[in-house]
């Protein structure tokens, strides 16, 4: 699906520049052109950015529950990153499908991880938090992604029941 999507905005933008360049059409149809091309650049950045199955570069959801975690430590050839799987919560329930996000590699994250991943082992759920860092300023929202979070790990609650 996402091949698809590339190169049919290439062809799109390059259909457009032959336009721009060698018409003779109106400026303002031109202008309209470059708009349109620019609002479907964001669509199928939309698109592919939301494509199922592939870990997201997206920042951790406020609150989640704890699913998976992967960890692929850095080497020489690569700078490592860490995979995990969660459920956010969404009005204090958890959501209907899970979702995979990749994080860069970071040793106390790693910790928190493999801590979390041996209470789910031992059937404690794990419910996580993520709130981005402070203090970083700038142009930082130009550039989505989540190194840039705090990620708190805590046991579930165990549900009360009512008495009868």
């Amino acid at each position: 699906m996402t091949l698809p999507v590339v190169l049919s905005f290439a062809a799109l933008a390059f259909i457009a520049l032959l336009a721009l360049l060698w018409s003779r059409w109106p400026a303002w149809i031109r202008g309209l052109l470059v708009v349109a091309v620019s609002g479907f650049y964001f669509y199928a950045n939309d698109v592919v950015h939301s494509v199922w199955g592939w870990p997201s570069a997206d920042p951790l959801p406020e609150r989640f529950v704890l699913l998976a975690a992967i960890i692929e430590e850095p080497s020489a050839k690569r700078a490592g990153s860490l995979y995990v799987w969660v459920n956010a919560m969404e009005d204090g329930k958890p959501a209907a499908q899970p979702r995979a996000y990749r994080l860069p590699y970071a040793k106390d994250l790693h910790a928190l991880l493999n801590e979390g991943m041996k209470k789910i082992r031992e059937g404690v759920s794990q419910v996580g938090t993520s709130e981005p860092k402070v203090g970083k300023g700038g142009l930082n929202w130009l550039r989505p992604g989540n190194d840039e979070q705090t990620v708190k790990l805590r046991d579930l609650p165990v549900p009360q029941l009512p008495e009868k």
